[in-house]
């Protein structure tokens, strides 16, 4: 099993453009190579017991009218529409009612990183992201190990 760590995003992530005070920002990292886009292909692809916690997201938010699938777009990671592909850098994303989301999978000195970058718009949107934080932390740890397994 690959060691996941908590890691700073590097300064010269295109992430970090996004970053403002108050945003929410994470980046796990591990030892290796992989292409990013490969890396993200796999990271979206949920094993069993993340796709019923995605499953009973999308029963809890239809009423308030959040994105399920993400918007319409020709390249897209999972429900993510890629914004950035690179051979070092793969962002992927959107801007929703509730917060602006993007991920992104990078290479790194010798490290594969996965970060998460959102900014709440609302109560709404600081809300969802304080209930989903927990189970994001284990999506995140859990795809970037299963990404790194896979490459």
């Amino acid at each position: 099993m690959p060691r996941i760590h908590a890691h700073a995003l590097p300064a010269d992530s295109a992430l970090s453009g996004f970053v403002a005070p108050g945003d929410f920002i994470d980046c796990y990292a591990a030892a290796g190579d992989l292409m990013p886009r490969r890396a993200a292909e796999v990271i979206v692809r949920f094993p069993g017991w993340a796709r019923v916690l995605v499953r009973l997201r999308r029963v809890l938010t239809a009423p308030f009218g959040l994105s399920q699938d993400g918007p319409d777009h020709p390249d897209k990671i999972g429900p993510f529409p890629v914004a950035l592909d690179t051979p070092d850098e793969l962002i992927a994303g959107f801007d929703d009612r509730h917060l602006n989301f993007r991920i992104s999978v990078l290479r790194h000195e010798g490290q594969m990183m996965l970060a998460t970058w959102a900014r709440p718009h609302n109560i709404g949107g600081r809300l969802y992201l304080a209930l989903i934080l927990p189970f994001h932390i284990l999506i995140a740890r859990d795809g970037l190990a299963r990404a790194l397994r896979a490459g």
